[in-house]
């Protein structure tokens, strides 16, 4: 479990909210969670996806990086592990130590194939890889994964830690999915919630893999979330649709996810 010491604060960074492919204003997913604990700032990195990495570099260093949470292996979300690689292996102030990274089963040899390395060694040296299955602890955070509804193996979270000022908060991550009962776990009574929302309401979408604005604001009610933030919008939609159909569907504090927006959770 979580010590009982709390953080002086827990905090979001949308480092990159476009949505399948970067876009003009934003690269492919990834946020910066960061708590100060115990005498230092604790940086987690969920997702690395296209264009991530360079952007990252504005917010923390990378080399600081405590551990790395993939929520699943399309190249949107976690292709930039293939240079965070490079950065780790060959800095010229030497190889860094391992550092964890959870993700779905064989997330090891995904990235093995991404960069052609051999499977038998790959990145092992560089990363320490743990498979989502149960709840686990980095520093002041608990994380909790939960299965959700897209095409390969995925998963949403909840990102919780104890705070010196407003007790335990809570930040929740939908991943990529379709509409899932999964969502509602997720999301229960979070502080802030981050949801993808990546197809129009009224068009012909397939089933088992992305949701709408709607659907993110039907989520968000049902859960009683304080906060709604719509992310992974691809540039080829209008985002305020989409943040307009969130908005007829949840009548709290919703808004659309910007490049460089700092959360307090």
């Amino acid at each position: 479990m979580i010590p009982k010491m709390g953080t002086t604060s827990f905090r979001m960074t949308v480092v990159g909210c476009s949505g399948s492919y970067p876009g003009p204003d934003s690269p492919a997913s990834c946020y910066l969670v960061q708590a100060e604990h115990a005498g230092r700032t604790w940086s987690l990195v969920v997702d690395l996806g296209n264009g991530a990495l360079g952007a990252l570099q504005r917010y923390v260093d990378p080399l600081e990086v405590d551990a790395v949470l993939l929520s699943h292996l399309h190249a949107d979300h976690c292709v930039d592990m293939t240079s965070y690689y490079v950065l780790r292996k060959y800095h010229p102030h030497g190889t860094q130590p391992q550092i964890p990274v959870w993700g779905p089963s064989n997330t090891d040899v995904r990235l093995a194939h991404a960069y052609d390395l051999p499977i038998n060694t790959g990145m092992r040296e560089e990363f320490e890889f743990h498979v989502f299955d149960a709840p686990f602890v980095v520093g002041p955070f608990e994380i909790e994964p939960y299965s959700v509804d897209h095409p390969v193996e995925a998963y949403g979270m909840r990102i919780s830690a104890d705070t010196d000022e407003h007790g335990r908060r809570t930040l929740a991550y939908s991943g990529d999915t379709g509409v899932t009962p999964a969502l509602l776990d997720i999301a229960h009574e979070a502080d802030l919630f981050l949801c993808e929302a990546s197809f129009r309401d009224g068009d012909d979408n397939p089933p088992s893999l992305h949701l709408t604005g709607a659907e993110c604001g039907e989520a968000a009610a049902k859960s009683r979330v304080k906060r709604l933030v719509i992310t992974h919008i691809p540039p080829w939609h209008d985002a305020q649709r989409m943040l307009t159909e969130s908005l007829g569907t949840f009548d709290g504090p919703t808004e659309l996810a910007v490049q460089g927006a700092v959360y307090a959770i």
